[in-house]
């Protein structure tokens, strides 16, 4: 088994923009992912992100932690969820994405482990 993360990309105020009945397919979806997953693998967890006006980002400048408000990287798509998941391979960490709805772009990472 692998670990992956799946970084799912939608343009922003997309779904709130929905109709309850047109928001129904991408819960559909999502249930769908999840059975997927449960069938040949495990999910560790997921969330759905606030939108990137809430993001707040910290970096190291000259030794000092800065902060700024907004996310890391300025885009049309905005980072709105994530899984953690554990599936057999890249092929079907592929084939769980599909499941996901037509109108999201989804990253999918196998994770690693650092050592010391």
């Amino acid at each position: 088994m692998k670990r992956y993360i799946f970084l799912i990309a939608y343009e922003p105020g997309h779904f709130e923009q929905l109709t309850a009945e047109q928001q129904e397919p991408f819960f559909t979806a999502h249930a769908s992912f999840s059975a997927y997953v449960a069938e040949h693998g495990q999910e560790h967890g997921s969330a759905a992100l606030a939108d990137t006006d809430t993001a707040t980002t910290v970096r190291h400048v000259d030794g000092a932690a800065t902060i700024s408000d907004g996310p890391f990287a300025e885009t049309v798509e905005m980072i709105g969820g994530y899984y953690d998941v554990e599936l057999p391979d890249m092929d079907h960490a592929i084939a769980a994405a599909a499941l996901l709805p037509p109108s999201y772009a989804v990253e999918i990472r196998p994770t690693v482990t650092i050592s010391r």
